[in-house]
């Protein structure tokens, strides 16, 4: 029998955190998703300013990230380049995207799960989830991020 790790709701929570940190600090209009290793959500938080369309935005980049097992922007690049793309709808999957923001979250080589962040220009959106991811893997070792 194979043991596969599972993202559970303390991980969830300590991403959440530091973008509500972020949110309280700077005032920035955000949503920020994680899901688990099928792409189905497990927590989200928006900021009350941030677009509606946003909470889609960052659910589908966590998704992305999740199921196809790589960054959301790296799906993006591959499908817009003129020598190596394809098209996206390839995966015919409407809610595969290429919007950079979703990063899968590892664990011992596994992918367990995903983040989004929506909201921001790409490099901020990624930056947010990498600091989320960040989090996450301090709350294993029991050190904060």
């Amino acid at each position: 029998m194979k043991k596969i790790p599972v993202l559970d709701h303390a991980d969830a929570w300590a991403a959440l955190s530091v973008a509500r940190e972020i949110i309280m600090k700077e005032n920035k209009p955000l949503v920020i998703v994680i899901v688990d290793s099928h792409g189905e959500i497990m927590a989200l938080f928006r900021h009350a300013d941030a677009m509606l369309s946003s909470i889609t935005v960052a659910t589908n980049k966590a998704y992305t990230a999740a199921r196809l097992r790589r960054p959301s922007v790296a799906v993006g690049q591959k499908s817009r380049s003129t020598t190596e793309g394809f098209d996206i709808s390839s995966f015919g999957d409407p809610r595969v995207t290429g919007f950079g923001g979703g990063l899968p979250i590892l664990y011992d080589g596994h992918v367990i799960g995903g983040v989004g962040v929506s909201g921001l220009a790409e490099a901020e959106d990624i930056a947010i989830a990498e600091l989320a991811i960040g989090a996450i893997e301090a709350s294993w070792s029991g050190t904060e991020s």
